[in-house]
């Protein structure tokens, strides 16, 4: 793998290609092995959510469902340029399956610095991350509406978040972290994956140096199951969908809570 090119490239440039240069590979897990539990129950959700009618004529719908619902509607007539369409439906997913609490906030187009191949001028952007108080990172989506593959994007961004992280440690006087796993999730039309990136310092510096490195990186990946071409319009997919994310959610959770520890 030393004759594999390696440039500068943000994140958004990132292909299978970095992947291969930078020894990153990806598997695929089972629901049980990668959430390390069974998928918890989202019967507190608002059942509403689960509909096919139009938000308006729901009786008493709340706000945050009546949003959902909107989004979703659009998100299903999305042409490609109409990526913002997704990036509604995806933050709406988010804030009905409780990811912003306890002080972390949802923000949309958000660049993060990344330095690659000696260039620390470049950016990895986020169509969505969650952030707390001290500007920690800690969950970013990476999202497409057409034939672009996101995972090696938000592998990307993953990486560029271990990054910010430890400089923000340093910022408010606390030590690097050697490794974070940051939860990620892609999202293609509305169906989404969920990924954990390890991130270490040898692969953040061999990407800094520009540099193979020794020791593989191996990115877990899990979705939902779904026909081809099959996405939230299916109340069914839907449902797993969302159980997947509550579930996720409190994964992430124990993954950011070993690196925003002091921070808080």
């Amino acid at each position: 793998m030393v004759n594999v090119t390696r440039s500068a490239k943000s994140g958004n440039d990132w292909t299978t290609q970095e992947l291969i240069a930078y020894n990153i590979m990806v598997n695929r897990q089972d629901p049980l092995p990668f959430f390390g539990r069974k998928l918890l129950s989202i019967d507190h959700l608002d059942s509403n959510l689960f509909s096919t009618a139009d938000p308006n004529t729901i009786p008493d719908v709340s706000k945050e469902t009546y949003c959902f619902l909107a989004y979703l509607d659009r998100a299903m007539r999305a042409n490609s340029g109409q990526e913002s369409a997704i990036n509604d439906l995806a933050r709406s997913v988010l804030e009905v399956t409780g990811f912003e609490k306890n002080g972390a906030i949802l923000c949309t187009c958000y660049g993060i610095r990344f330095t690659i191949c000696s260039d620390a001028n470049r950016t990895a952007k986020t169509d969505i991350c969650l952030i707390n108080r001290n500007s920690m990172i800690l969950l970013v989506v990476h999202e497409d509406i057409g034939t672009k593959d996101p995972e090696p994007k938000v592998i990307a961004d993953a990486i560029a978040t271990f990054q910010h992280n430890n400089r923000k440690r340093r910022e408010m006087g606390l030590d690097p972290i050697d490794a974070m796993t940051i939860p990620c999730i892609t999202v293609i039309g509305t169906r989404p994956t969920f990924y954990m990136v390890p991130v270490t310092t040898q692969l953040s510096q061999s990407i800094i140096t520009g540099q193979y490195p020794e020791r593989t990186t191996v990115v877990t990946r899990c979705a939902p199951p779904s026909r081809v071409f099959e996405g939230m319009e299916v109340p069914d997919y839907r449902r797993a969908a969302l159980q997947y994310y509550t579930t996720f959610r409190e994964q992430a959770k124990v993954c950011w809570s070993t690196f925003i520890e002091g921070s808080m």
